[in-house]
């Protein structure tokens, strides 16, 4: 692991603790925590992901600032959909959707509504920036 992975880890593990800290106040975003199973080690990885709420449903994007591959965290969940996500104190279980299609391109609109940075993301790069949708599964956190 080189040192820009190194800072950027450390980086997004101060934002996890920070968010822990606050109950995920931050400068008027709407953040969540989501817990992935890494699909390699098996072990828990918390990222700090901006979230889009839709009913009862919460929405993220594997945008990665238009980085060319997707992120780590999305990559788990597609060996494993079951997730965990943390919105201010509450902790819930969910099940993670990867959208498609039409539904993707009308749900990507809800991102670049909220941020405009999200479509200099995906201008940024060539692959379609995936949607997540997080629905919920009923079942309390272990």
């Amino acid at each position: 692991m080189g040192f820009a992975d190194t800072a950027f880890r450390a980086f997004m593990q101060g934002h996890v603790n920070f968010y822990k800290a606050t109950g995920g106040r931050f400068a008027g975003k709407r953040l969540l925590l989501l817990t992935t199973t890494g699909r390699k080690t098996g072990k828990l990885r918390v990222s700090p992901l901006m979230r889009i709420e839709d009913g009862d449903n919460y929405l993220v994007a594997a945008s990665v600032g238009g980085a060319p591959r997707n992120p780590g965290w999305f990559h788990n969940l597609q060996e494993n959909p079951l997730v965990q996500v943390q919105v201010g104190h509450t902790i819930e279980n969910r099940r993670a959707r990867i959208t498609r299609g039409e539904e993707r391109d009308r749900l990507w609109q809800k991102f670049v509504e909220a941020r405009r940075q999200f479509a200099d993301y995906q201008e940024r790069t060539e692959r379609t920036i995936p949607v997540v949708v997080l629905e919920p599964t009923h079942n309390p956190p272990a």
